[in-house]
């Protein structure tokens, strides 16, 4: 059975980058695991805000059906004040243990710090000598941090590869209703007509009503 690893430095990362594509693959028997890099901290957030955080978690584990979830707790927003080695190390240890044939993780040109350390840590972690069963490397992209590079034409986000998502649409928005707190109302970029939409735009690239895309930065036979 073929082996997926998704990364999402916060929740509902996955969701938004790939879960239409999540899916599709769990359909065809793909073992997926999932990595979340950062949980609320005890001085950011209320005991209520992180019961109910934890909650949607098992919530979404149970809709995607996950094998294993992998939780490092590291705090919010706070991934640049720890020690680099420090993350490296943790998520190397998820990486040996899952083994995956498949990484799905963020766009290196994220503006979130948080992002952009989760990109650097993955980038160390899957070096081939290291991890030889790697034979493929997604980058996706985030609503709301994915695009806002401010004129950094390396920061631009250009797939390379698209995943039909038509049939699998309403149920991805089902399982981001459940990340009642994250979602955005209105014209913002993390709302439910926002991700529909980059759904739409990305669908026009391969004639189908709903896509997802990605950078394909790693392949191997």
């Amino acid at each position: 059975m073929k082996k997926i690893l998704v990364v999402s430095p916060h929740p509902d990362d996955e969701t938004l980058g790939c879960g239409g594509t999540l899916l599709k693959l769990k359909k065809q028997n793909y073992k997926i695991d999932w990595l979340i890099i950062t949980s609320m901290s005890e001085d950011l957030f209320n005991s209520k805000s992180r019961l109910k955080r934890n909650n949607e978690i098992k919530k979404v584990k149970k809709m995607y059906n996950f094998n294993n979830i992998f939780n490092l707790n590291f705090p919010t927003m706070k991934l640049d004040q720890i020690p680099l080695r420090e993350i490296i190390g943790k998520v190397s240890k998820v990486i040996k243990i899952s083994r995956p044939n498949t990484i799905f993780t963020n766009f290196y040109g994220d503006v979130h710090s948080d992002h952009k350390i989760v990109f650097d840590v993955i980038s160390s972690c899957t070096k081939n000598f290291r991890c030889p069963y790697v034979s493929k490397i997604f980058l996706y992209e985030t609503l709301s941090e994915t695009g806002y590079f401010l004129g950094n034409k390396n920061k631009v986000f250009i797939p390379n590869y698209f995943s039909d998502i038509t049939k699998l649409m309403t149920k991805k928005i089902k399982i981001m209703n459940i990340y009642s707190s994250e979602l955005m109302k209105g014209y913002m970029p993390r709302s439910i007509r926002g991700i529909k939409t980059l759904a739409e735009y990305r669908g026009l690239f391969i004639n189908v009503k709903y896509a997802e895309a990605f950078m394909l930065v790693y392949e191997k036979d």
